[in-house]
């Protein structure tokens, strides 16, 4: 074999090419780890109302480590996607030292009972918010459909200039809603848009123009509905004989 000098020049070709390839390897490593490359700029941009520029600046310290080449483009969202009223991040380089990040803020909806807020994609999120927020309530996996009931009921009530402050969904699936904090509609569970319309077309000849308060109307009948007076007193039977 060694008495062939055209493989060993083949030989010696191949292995200068592996060592040329091995330097290269080595020069990119040493340039993408260099501190040469760093993250100079961070450009946050959406429509952000909750989110604070000291939260930002939080993250960006404590949390961005790395070069522009080497910074986890995942990790880095996940961080900003930590933050009290974030919905959802992207995260882009942009040559040769900035980095873009897209964020969207969750959009309260309504409060989920006690605990937590619900979006407007019927999405439960953890944050604090002083608005004067209904209050939706139901099964856990039920979000979206009491957010959309809720949406569906609001343009409903529209006409009468009523509005729901708190809606309650069943295990039954059977819908209750509270006006303005002070009428309850008992709405059941079938046909709940159809009955929700009738009681509108009917309110402002009937309980509009009543001068008796009415704090709870049950809608579950076929052809009307029921009222309840907080304050009516059934006149007392007269005596006979």
């Amino acid at each position: 074999m060694w008495d062939k000098p055209q493989f060993l020049l083949w030989l010696a070709n191949l292995l200068t090419g592996f060592a040329v390839l091995l330097l290269l390897y080595a020069a990119l490593f040493v340039a993408v780890h260099s501190p040469l490359f760093p993250v100079r700029k961070i450009q946050v941009d959406g429509q952000l109302s909750h989110i604070t520029r000291e939260q930002l600046q939080y993250v960006i310290r404590n949390e961005l480590k790395g070069t522009f080449f080497t910074l986890d483009l995942d990790k880095t969202r996940q961080a900003f996607e930590k933050l009290p009223w974030v919905r959802q991040v992207s995260v882009r380089r942009r040559w040769p030292d900035r980095l873009e990040v897209t964020m969207e803020e969750h959009v309260a909806l309504a409060r989920w009972g006690s605990v937590s807020l619900l979006n407007t994609f019927g999405e439960r999120f953890d944050a604090a918010s002083n608005d004067p927020l209904p209050v939706l309530e139901g099964p856990d996996g039920s979000e979206k459909d009491l957010a959309a009931g809720y949406i569906n009921f609001k343009e409903q009530l529209a006409p009468i200039k009523l509005q729901p402050t708190h809606v309650w969904l069943s295990a039954r699936r059977a819908w209750r809603l509270e006006l303005d904090k002070q009428l309850v509609l008992e709405v059941g569970r079938d046909n709940a848009e159809t009955r929700v319309k009738k009681f509108v077309l009917a309110y402002p000849n009937t309980l509009a123009v009543m001068n008796r308060t009415v704090d709870y109307v049950d809608l579950r009948y076929p052809n009307g509905f029921a009222v309840r007076l907080p304050d009516f007193v059934p006149p007392k039977p007269k005596k006979t004989g």
